[in-house]
């Protein structure tokens, strides 16, 4: 019998001819990018290209811009893009369970995969029960975060201008690049993780920023004539209460840390993509895109984990943890 011709394969399961055309388009597209930017312009010169395939110059804007009022209260760009993050949430998740399956697709089982990995995560750092009353909020400000980033690298977000009184403006702008949304956000998570930490121990919780039991057990020893014993008290009591101002100003502190880190983080990853899309248009940013990706999941992880462990620690009592 005559032998059958064998397939001969190259890389990638790709045959030689169909690799080395791949190899070429790609290097004629990186070309193109290169020579569509500033840089290539610079070197190259005006080689004839059209217009469309350059990005016009970025001009990056730290305040959000305000596109239509409600009631006299301003609508910026960013609190659209929230709007479309929370929709885009709701919509994802009322599509995923509204049909459960006993053997999931692939998106469900992406979906449960995430939360699965959200739940462990919790119990890990809080404990069983802790951490199944604290994974709604946990997992909301992960979900909110990431797919804040996320969304807010699609097309639209940016590009797209409408016309209104005060101007030409953007449409749809990343909510994480606004610091109003990063500072929101890091009040929730103050709100919650202070109320969390009344609600389980009660008014003990304010001992650990007004400690002033020792300083009047000093005061006490004083007026008893013991001066020695008194003063040591007194000089306790004034190092607790110090330590009970610090211990206020830290979580003071710590909506500042959230906002700023989630805050500087995504608006320096958008800054980034726009100059590099503009230097070398198209190709060249795609790797930026990925890595904005993972720096959406980092940030997201960063403000949840950060919450989880800060609402851990205000529901352990502060003689136990002092010990």
């Amino acid at each position: 019998m005559p032998e059958e011709p064998k397939n001969k394969k190259g890389c990638l399961g790709c045959s030689i001819p169909v690799l080395i055309g791949l190899i070429g388009t790609f290097l004629i597209l990186i070309l193109v990018s290169f020579a569509a930017g500033p840089l290539g312009t610079n070197l190259l010169g005006d080689i004839g290209l059209p217009d469309w395939l350059s990005i016009p110059q970025p001009h990056p804007e730290l305040p959000a811009e305000v596109v239509f009022h409600i009631f006299g209260f301003p609508i910026t760009n960013s609190i659209i893009a929230a709007w479309v993050t929370i929709t885009f949430l709701v919509v994802f998740s009322y599509a995923v369970t509204r049909r459960m399956k006993i053997i999931p697709g692939r998106l469900q089982a992406a979906f449960e995969f995430l939360l699965d990995w959200l739940y462990n995560l919790c119990t890990s750092v809080a404990g069983e029960e802790n951490g199944r009353k604290f994974f709604p909020i946990v997992a909301t400000i992960f979900l909110f975060v990431g797919f804040n980033a996320w969304l807010g690298l699609l097309p639209g977000f940016g590009s797209i201008l409408v016309h209104t009184a005060e101007g030409e403006v953007h449409l749809l702008r990343p909510a994480n690049t606004d610091i109003n949304m990063p500072l929101a956000l890091a009040l929730v998570s103050f709100v919650f993780v202070e109320f969390t930490g009344i609600r389980r121990i009660g008014i003990g919780y304010m001992k650990k920023f007004v400690n002033t039991i020792e300083f009047r057990r000093g005061l006490k020893q004083v007026f008893k004539g013991n001066i020695k014993s008194g003063l040591l008290g007194i000089f306790a009591g004034g190092i607790n209460i110090f330590t009970g101002f610090l211990e206020f100003f830290t979580e003071l502190i710590r909506i500042v840390s959230l906002t700023f880190r989630l805050f500087g983080n995504m608006t320096a990853g958008e800054i980034l993509l726009l100059v590099v899309a503009f230097l070398i248009p198209w190709l060249f940013s795609i790797p930026f895109y990925g890595l904005e990706l993972l720096i959406g999941f980092i940030q997201a992880l960063i403000f949840a984990g950060l919450t989880l462990i800060f609402v851990t620690v205000a529901v352990i009592p502060h003689e136990e943890g002092a010990h």
